[in-house]
């Protein structure tokens, strides 16, 4: 499924009515070019889930984790992490475990993430020729995902 937005807002109520369809055990992974809308992404996804915190990018600290929601949403950006080994040093098979929602910024560094059982993939891609605020999000997701209601 591709969609086309405008404006930030439209993106963000994209993310806001998939975060309503994610379920514990969803790895979301999510891919652009810097300024993208990555992290607006994310921020849609975590209001829709409840999340009162502010949702910020994990650059440097590569993983935050929110609880304040209806499930924990585990925020991974592994713009700096270079294989699923290191991924998995730093715990991701400990946070991959069912209870809650996982999140990847940038996971087309990580090839095995396409491997995922519940894999909700989506790239955004900027549309500078239309505008600067335009977006193309593309989502593939695993059989039996509705998404219907994106539309």
């Amino acid at each position: 499924m591709s969609l086309t937005t405008t404006s930030s807002e439209e993106t963000f109520d994209i993310a806001f009515k998939l975060g309503k369809m994610l379920a514990k055990g969803d790895v979301v992974t999510l891919d652009g070019n810097l300024g993208a809308g990555k992290t607006l992404f994310t921020q849609g996804l975590a209001k829709a889930m409840g999340i009162t915190e502010p949702v910020t990018s994990p650059t440097f600290a590569i993983l935050n984790i929110y609880t304040t929601g209806i499930v924990p949403l585990y925020h991974f950006d592994v713009y700096r992490i270079s294989s699923y080994d290191e991924l998995v040093e730093i715990g991701y098979e400990e946070y991959n475990q069912g209870d809650g929602i996982i999140v990847i910024e940038w996971a087309n560094n990580i090839p095995e993430l396409e491997n995922e059982e519940r894999l909700v993939k989506i790239d955004i891609e900027r549309m500078d020729d239309v505008s600067e605020n335009a977006r193309r999000i593309t989502i593939k997701t695993y059989e039996g995902k509705e998404l219907s209601c994106l539309y």
